[in-house]
């Protein structure tokens, strides 16, 4: 299997990028990012690619791929609805039009987030901009589209969020991470889990378009096949 991982340097990126170089079944690993992963591995390469809106001149670069996982994303603190839904809606489906077109038998999975509003009506600025990215990402032709809407995540493989005040608060409530994983198991995921939950699916399904936390969970579980509407 081969996959791309757009946002590979973000701390879910980090843990779906290891999870990937690791699963047998997958042969190639493709990164896309602003950025160098600093990773070296015998199945990974890495584009470099500095407009994340327009994909042209590396198009020849992105055929021929079995799954997306798509872990880009940032924090709408503050920044206004227009920016934030650049950076969020146009950013996603600059590459997901792109990827979609260019491999029609390709399973797209994006990381999105508990909360996200599907009405793209509600009070939550974030939650709308989120809800209209997943519904224009299940309009697509892609052979399978998932979102995934995981809650609490725990980094355990060193994974770092690349968002100053997120790495904050990780190294704040890290001590208290395990009790509430065990209090609440079907709310907090790991990097490693996401990782090899987003490779399951890509495999074998899901049968969920939209999966929250305990969804996300089960896709480690017994295989099940095809997707069916949320």
């Amino acid at each position: 299997m081969k996959v791309l991982i757009f946002g590979a340097t973000g701390m879910v990126g980090q843990g779906v990028l290891r999870e990937c170089l690791l699963d047998p079944d997958i042969d190639t690993v493709q990164t896309v990012g602003r950025s160098a992963t600093g990773v070296k591995h015998s199945k990974l390469r890495e584009i470099v690619h500095s407009d994340l809106l327009d994909y042209t001149e590396i198009e020849a670069e992105l055929q021929g791929f079995d799954a997306c996982f798509f872990c880009l994303g940032v924090s709408s603190a503050g920044m206004s609805e227009p920016q934030y839904e650049r950076l969020t809606y146009g950013i996603t489906m600059a590459a997901a039009q792109t990827l979609s077109r260019l491999n029609a038998g390709m399973t797209f999975v994006y990381v999105s987030g508990a909360g996200t509003d599907s009405s793209e009506k509600g009070r939550s600025m974030w939650a709308r901009v989120k809800g209209k990215t997943e519904n224009a990402l299940l309009r697509l032709p892609f052979k399978a589209a998932y979102m995934f809407r995981p809650a609490g995540i725990q980094p355990v493989h060193g994974e770092r969020s690349r968002t100053t005040w997120y790495r904050i608060a990780y190294s704040l409530t890290k001590p208290l991470l395990p009790l509430l994983r065990r209090l609440f198991p079907h709310y907090i995921l790991t990097t490693e889990e996401i990782g090899r939950a987003m490779i399951e699916v890509a495999k074998r399904g899901a049968p969920k378009r939209v999966l929250e936390s305990s969804d996300i969970r089960d896709c480690l579980g017994s295989p099940v096949s095809g997707p069916q509407e949320s």
